[in-house]
């Protein structure tokens, strides 16, 4: 992009887990030094920008989701002082920072939490957050039979027949947004990191914000209706949360160059979705449709189009992104038969399918590649680049994720997609760090660290570093064209100069179009491409 303010449009962000990364004084957590050490592979790796997943004060209940203070650094991941080094050791690699925003919740153990406890039915303290009064003669019962995201009640007990509401795990309290003295707040929060130098934010949960709590509450039935309009649910994606964040675009436009926004939005529509990532409001939204999508030539394309004429009414770009700290690995999810239940799989129950691990990074590479030949933001998750399968079998014991608990052992959650990366090919931590780690690490992951990886020109991170180097020198404007002739179940389109990208999603290889090889996702044989593979191609010279 010829605007330096706008490198948000076509970026390619890495997410980083930072209790996963690396780890610099061995207590079997990442850390932000750990993270500055390996500013060096960031570089290499060509991304420009990173997001950090939550690095503050929390007691971990969920993944550092709760958060204790949303202006400061868990002691455990670093200091201060640590996250400027990171910031100047970041920029001085061309590579910008985009931090997680938490606004939907604070930890039980934030300050105002604990004042809110001390405090009676009706104070200012309780009014920072959801408190009702419970059903029955003395309360109780919670307000409503609502069900929160990690299973269980939605309202936890807080005295003399009081409860408040928390949507994900009990250690989560909702916020109540219609409190100026929040919203004041957390515009004091995005000062504070954007005076430290981030450029950008990652915002959770930014469809859940507004609420409308007036009595009667529906039933968790009427909440989950299909056939609500648009705008009304109770709890999500209500008209009202867009102006929480035009005064959160007011703050941002305020710097130069602008600070930028991305929403995690999941709603019903696309055209919802649209609104958050308006110029007006936080400036993109994720786009998960071809996460969530099978893998099928038809439906990648539908997708792809329909989202790029969405960004295009909304005066925004897309994002592509196929794995995060929330979902199955993409390698692991296209190595199992359609339709498999994941949830279900992890625990290893029903037919649990054997995994296809050939076939499922094969897929997994093309699909990245094609990914990064689109239009708009890709947002790659650490390790991917290394080819990492999910780790399906950690045992109970050792299993963080509130999901486990909350459901009874029904669904055993996140962790197997949070398991340290492996930096070196031997070590009792493949180089993550130099004590334990918070999660075991399979035997497997020696052969796919970094170490191993770096010198084989034939590997998945080869294949990405090659990848982000092209398309940095390939990427100009947004324009796409789309090519109908060869099968259905290829697809292929072209960006301007003439780069194209072809992707065979059938079983059979499919001719490849003219021009010289740039790139491809697996080998090519006899002029055609292979199933389940992508290729870049330029005019010849």
């Amino acid at each position: 992009m010829s605007d330096p303010a706008a490198w948000w449009r076509q970026a390619v962000v890495y997410q980083i887990y930072p209790r996963s990364f690396a780890d610099s004084n061995g207590d079997g957590i990442g850390d932000l030094p750990g993270i500055t050490s390996r500013v060096g592979y960031l570089r290499d790796l060509g991304v420009d920008a990173v997001w950090l997943s939550p690095f503050y004060p929390s007691a971990l209940a969920d993944g550092g989701y709760d958060v204790d203070d949303h202006r400061d650094i868990d002691p455990k991941i670093g200091t201060l002082a640590e996250f400027d080094e990171l910031v100047a050791a970041l920029k001085a690699a061309g590579i910008r920072l985009i931090v997680d925003i938490v606004p939907n919740h604070t930890s039980d153990r934030h300050e105002w939490f604990r004042a809110a406890l001390a405090a009676p039915p009706g104070s200012p303290e309780r009014d920072r957050y959801v408190f009702r009064r419970g059903e029955g003669l003395h309360g109780e019962r919670p307000p409503s039979d609502w069900t929160a995201a990690f299973g269980g009640p939605a309202w936890e007990p807080a005295g003399d027949g009081q409860w408040y509401l928390h949507m994900f795990a009990p250690e989560q309290p909702d916020l109540n947004w219609e409190n100026r003295e929040v919203r004041d707040d957390f515009l004091k929060t995005l000062t504070f990191w954007a005076d430290r130098g981030v450029d950008g934010f990652r915002v959770d949960v930014a469809n859940a914000l507004a609420k409308d709590l007036t009595p009667p509450l529906p039933s968790q039935a009427e909440l989950d209706a299909e056939d609500l309009p648009d705008g009304v649910h109770r709890l999500r994606d209500r008209d009202e949360v867009h102006e929480i964040y035009k005064e959160w675009r007011e703050l941002f436009d305020a710097y130069d160059p602008p600070r930028t926004a991305v929403a995690e939005a999941w709603v019903r529509s696309a055209h919802r979705r649209a609104r958050y990532a308006s110029p007006e409001g936080l400036g993109q939204a994720f786009n998960f449709d071809l996460l969530l999508a099978s893998w099928d030539a038809t439906e990648f394309r539908k997708i792809i189009a329909e989202n790029l004429a969405l960004a295009r009414s909304a005066r925004t770009s897309s994002t592509w992104v196929f794995s995060n700290h929330d979902v199955v690995r993409h390698a692991t999810r296209y190595a199992l038969p359609p339709g498999t239940d994941l949830k279900e799989w992890l625990l290893g129950q029903g037919a649990n399918p054997p995994a296809d691990t050939e076939r499922g990074l094969r897929r997994a590479r093309a699909a990245t590649l094609l990914a990064l030949a689109l239009p708009g933001s890709t947002y790659l998750y650490q390790g991917e680049e290394l080819g990492l399968p999910e780790v399906a079998d950690l045992p109970a014991d050792e299993l963080q994720d509130p999901t486990w608990v909350r459901s009874e052992g029904t669904e055993k959650g996140r962790d197997g997609c949070r398991v340290p990366l492996p930096w070196t090919a031997t070590g009792p931590l493949f180089g993550f760090g130099p004590g334990s780690a918070h999660l075991p690490q399979p035997a497997g992951f020696a052969e796919l660290s970094v170490e191993r990886q770096d010198a084989d020109g034939d590997s998945t991170l080869s294949l990405y570093r090659r990848a982000l180097a092209e398309r940095r020198r390939l990427q100009s404007s947004e324009a796409l064209e789309w090519h109908a002739e060869g099968p259905d179940d290829v697809v292929r389109f072209s960006r301007p100069g003439g780069w194209t990208c072809v992707t065979n999603f059938g079983e059979a290889p499919a001719p490849l179009p003219a021009g010289r090889v740039v790139l491809s996702s697996g080998p090519l044989r006899g002029g055609l491409l292979p199933s389940d593979t992508t290729a870049w191609l330029e005019p010849s010279s």
